[in-house]
């Protein structure tokens, strides 16, 4: 399309200003520019929805297990009923920890020496590997927060320039012609922005909530390795007393 094709749409375009209307009368580029950034939005609400439900239910799974826990049920009975599943937060680091427990009384007895430090360094994997699953594809909305105005600009740069060039093209430079570009040109930027704002928002909420989450978790193995600790040292006692 050349700039007096570009000049001609627009001022039959003067009275067309709703959203639907900037859409089709923008440039290729400018239009390609705002599918991306809703497309990136929709991606990013995709994202949000789906990270407050994980979030929601790991929440409610390490409350369940912190009842639980600490109800004075036996261990043993515990991991036997979590054994079988595939817990997450709290349950995953006990399944782990009594794993590697039961493991090493399983074999010969030299497996028993360095019990404690193989178990914390398995409550420290399975916090990492916990917390990697809570904050995957988060990344996405920080890249959106942080890209998408910048991205909305350029479409808009863009749709500047072709306004000034259908100007220059039709000599007339009445509000008629100007203003249409110059709406649509902002539009791209008004998408960056609403696909930004959320983005960074929930990416914030949900970063903060996985922290906690995070902080639960390590408080959590220090005290059930305080526990496992005590176990070991009773073992050790009591084999020397065998002895």
């Amino acid at each position: 399309m050349n700039p007096a094709e570009i000049a001609s749409g627009a001022v039959g375009a003067a009275g067309e200003v709703s959203l639907w209307g900037m859409f089709w009368a923008a440039h290729l580029v400018v239009k390609i520019v705002m599918l991306g950034l809703l497309s990136a939005s929709v991606w990013c609400w995709a994202i949000i929805i789906d990270k407050i439900l994980l979030l929601r239910r790991v929440q409610k799974q390490m409350d369940q297990f912190e009842e639980t826990f600490w109800s004075g049920n036996s261990l043993e009975d515990l991991y036997q009923a979590l054994s079988h599943q595939r817990p997450s937060g709290m349950g995953a680091l006990f399944v782990a920890a009594m794993r590697e427990w039961k493991r090493s009384f399983s074999n010969a007895a030299s497996a028993f020496m360095g019990l404690q430090a193989r178990i914390e360094k398995v409550l420290d994997v399975t916090i990492a590997r916990e917390v990697e699953r809570l904050e995957s594809q988060l990344l996405v909305l920080a890249s959106v927060a942080s890209a998408g105005p910048f991205v909305g600009l350029f479409g808009t740069v863009w749709g500047i320039m072709s306004s000034f060039r259908s100007i220059a093209a039709s000599k007339n430079t009445s509000l008629a012609v100007v203003a249409p570009g110059i709406a649509e040109a902002l539009f791209a930027t008004a998408i960056g922005l609403f696909a930004a704002i959320p983005a960074l928002v929930f990416y914030n909420i949900l970063q903060g909530k996985v922290a906690r989450s995070q902080a639960r978790m390590e408080s959590f193995a220090d005290e059930f390795s305080s526990i496992l600790s005590r176990q070991i040292d009773q073992h050790v006692a009591s084999e020397r007393d065998r002895v």
